[in-house]
This record gives structure tokens, sequence and C-alpha cells, in this order.
């Protein structure tokens, strides 16, 4: 990597409240829904737990990091990589150290329980942004999109014999089953896999996955925004789950970096999740 080069720069942010319309969702079943999902410290679910089991509609685990001034919020979500050591600054958990662990409607951070259990909405944080502008050596085809050098580094990524970038997965997503998100820009938010009914799910084998799980999305490219291109690879992070109550939505998944698919050797791993690669606190 082009770790030498690379800048790391304090941006601030603060816990953020969820808020609500009023209003009820319509799920892929026509069922009228209220569910929680987005925002605030969601204290019992977890980076390394399952992402199906939960009444919830794109849980964000963890704590969901924002600020209120629009243009702070774009340099948050936009600086910000998986990976990146984030400290509290105000409130009873200040001096907790998490790290960021995805990107939804807000930056998506993990730390340690006794921490989660005293954050608070508004409390400040302080994300440490480096990764964006990461490259990877001798792979000029291959880009980096909110990946932090810590991630690379957790993911024991290694070239090959024959030259190829060797990155552990836990799964493989068939590019038929990717929906919101596409054609958004590839540093933003996040991209969904419709999983909104259960049978889908278990007919693909993905009622085991966990949130946090690094995995391969095939014809993808996320190297200049999203979007379809047969032969193309591009990996991420399960960043929220849930059920995903209104079609064309479901568990999402932060991309962090994409190539050709040929530029890659995909080794299936129980360890491809950030708990495991990022050594996260209990």
């Amino acid at each position: 990597m082009n770790r030498d080069r690379l800048v790391e720069i304090g941006v601030q942010a603060e816990v953020a409240h969820p808020v609500h319309q009023g209003t009820y969702a319509v799920d892929s079943y026509g069922r009228p829904i209220i569910l929680p999902g987005m925002a605030g410290v969601v204290a019992n679910a977890r980076v390394g737990d399952l992402v199906f089991p939960w009444a919830a509609d794109h849980l964000e685990p963890g704590v969901s990091a924002g600020n209120p001034q629009r243009d702070r919020y774009q340099a948050l979500q936009f600086l910000s990589c998986v990976g990146n050591s984030v400290r509290v600054l105000t409130g009873p958990a200040a001096g907790a150290e998490g790290r960021v662990t995805g990107k939804h409607a807000f930056v998506l951070v993990d730390f340690p329980q006794a921490a989660l259990d005293v954050l608070a909405p508004g409390d400040g944080l302080l994300v440490r942004a480096v990764g964006q502008g990461l490259r990877f050596l001798d792979f000029d085809d291959v880009a980096a999109r909110s990946c932090s050098p810590a991630l690379v580094d957790g993911m024991g990524i290694e070239v090959t014999p024959d030259g190829r970038l060797r990155v552990e997965i836990a799964a493989e997503i068939p590019a038929f089953m990717m929906g919101a998100g596409l054609g958004m820009s590839s540093e933003w938010a996040n991209c969904d896999v419709m999983f909104t009914r259960r049978e889908v799910v278990e007919r693909l084998g993905f009622e085991h996955a966990r949130l946090g799980d690094v995995v391969a999305m095939h014809d993808q490219d996320h190297r200049f925004g999203r979007g379809y291109r047969e032969g193309m690879l591009a990996f991420g992070v399960v960043a929220h789950g849930g059920y995903g109550g209104i079609p064309g939505h479901g568990m999402g998944v932060a991309s962090i970096f994409s190539g050709p698919r040929d530029r890659f050797e995909l080794v299936q791993s129980p360890d491809a999740n950030l708990r495991t690669c990022l050594s996260l606190a209990a």
C-alpha cells in the first residue's frame, strides 16, 4: 500500500438521535410496519452478531455517528474509512475508543460494551479519518474505497505467487441480488442486498450471515460509483442488518475495494469478519 502517503485527519461527529416521520412503511408482503433501525445507540446488536434475527429495518449496530451541519456530515461520510479509530469526547463514556465498522445513513462505530451501555445521543466523537486515497501498489486496476490501512492489515491480504490479491471472505453475493445503493458514490453509505423475504435468505444460504462479514459481490464495479459490470468484483463489509422491509432493500454492504475478477484469489474463511480483522473489544 501507499501507506506513507495517506493523510490522517480528525473529523468531529456526535452520536445521532433517531428520528421518525410518524408514518408507516409497507413491507414486501404488503404489511404496514414501524420498526427501529437507524441512528442512536444499539447496545444489544454488534458486529459479529447475526444479520437477520432482529425485529428491525436497516439495523445499524453499535453507534450511529453523524453531524447536524450538512457539509460536516458529508465530510464525515466521505473521509471516514472502515477500521478508523474513534474516541468519545464528551459524556460518561469520554475517553472510550472504538472503530468504524461501516457506512449507511451514518458512519457506524463499534465500542466496547461498557461504553455502549452509557453512550447517548449528542455525545461528541472524534474520528481519526485515514484511508481515502489508498492504493494497492502494482494493482492500478484495483480501487480502494473507504478502506483503511488497518483494515487491509487485519484482513491479511497477500499477493499470491501468480500475482493476484488473496482475500479471505465469508460469502459471495450474486449480482442479481444487488439493489438499493447502485448508482451512488462508492464512498457514500452502502448498497443493499435484496433480502426482504426469509425464504430467499434460506434458499441462498445466508441465514448465518453476520454483521461485519467481509463479502465478495460478483459482476459489480464499485471503483467509480456502484454498478453492474460483467467480470468485475467488489468487496465490502456487512454494515446493517435485519430483513429489508421495503422492496429493493435488505442487508447493507459498505464497499471497500473493487477490480477485475481475475486480479483476486477468493478464500472462504470463518474469520472473515470485522470482529476478528479489527480485534474489536468485547
